[in-house]
């Protein structure tokens, strides 16, 4: 009881102080007709305009094709060297491979370390620091995913091997089995399910960073929705968007499946 009322209490706090800073941030806006500037509102219906009539031309649609097909690349390659770089070090920050308290606390707690400043640079920034050093090139986009992504998925990879009940892995202790053999046999069977889910999840996520990434000059989506932008064709911006969804959608979809396999 207690412990309820103190949950309660919490949670009282925070709504009270989340709509106090609502309230004060309506307060901070300078309310007046300079709020939108003046091109705003017709802006806004030339894009509602273009959203039911995107540009279908052939040579828009290829270029569209194409650059979906950049974006994806870029996804699936910086999603690859994530999910290594993950494996790795999201095996060793749970500690489950340490024979002794001091090392597994050691290995918990320099790996977690390294993996919070891998995913606490936004990946937009790493791909600003990779053109500046590499310029231009596709690896700037793959390690600009790479890094944050492998950052964030062996931070949850660690927490999922962590949760895994421990029944089945005391069998295997007591057929002698050693801390690598429990990992194979034990955990990650029971853990793939999980890490493979969320793998899947981020993968999406992936798609939307390449997009945003390619603003900068990458090639990509992001790249011919910034052209359109600036050349006020806001039809091949939708069509360009068009494309981003339907990635994300086949993604999901193949999520879906491949969850639904490992399930059964």
């Amino acid at each position: 009881m207690p412990r309820q009322f103190l949950d309660l209490h919490n949670r009282t706090v925070l709504s009270i102080f989340l709509i106090a800073a609502f309230i004060w941030s309506l307060f901070s806006v300078q309310w007046g007709d300079d709020l939108f500037h003046p091109g705003g509102k017709a802006t806004i219906l030339q894009l509602v305009k273009a959203f039911f009539q995107p540009d279908l031309s052939s040579g828009t649609l290829q270029v569209a094709l194409i650059s979906a097909w950049r974006t994806i690349v870029y996804a699936t390659a910086g999603m690859s060297v994530a999910v290594i770089l993950a494996l790795v070090f999201g095996v060793l920050a749970s500690g489950i491979l340490a024979e002794k308290t001091i090392g597994r606390m050691a290995s918990i707690g320099f790996f977690r370390g390294l993996l919070g400043f891998m995913r606490a640079i936004h990946e937009l920034v790493w791909a600003w620091l990779f053109v500046a050093a590499a310029g231009l090139s596709p690896f700037a986009a793959i390690f600009a995913l790479a890094i944050p992504y492998g950052g964030t998925l062996g931070r949850i990879f660690a927490d999922i091997l962590n949760d895994v009940p421990r029944e089945p892995l005391k069998s295997l202790q007591a057929s002698g089995a050693g801390k690598v053999q429990q990992f194979f046999y034990g955990y990650f069977p029971m853990a793939m399910a999980d890490m493979v889910s969320y793998t899947m999840y981020r993968f999406e996520c992936a798609i939307r960073s390449a997009t945003i990434m390619s603003f900068i000059g990458l090639g990509g989506l992001g790249y011919q929705i910034n052209i359109a932008l600036q050349d006020l064709r806001y039809d091949r911006v939708w069509t360009h968007i068009f494309f981003l969804i339907g990635l994300v959608v086949l993604v999901d979809f193949w999520s879906n499946q491949l969850r639904r396999r490992l399930v059964a």
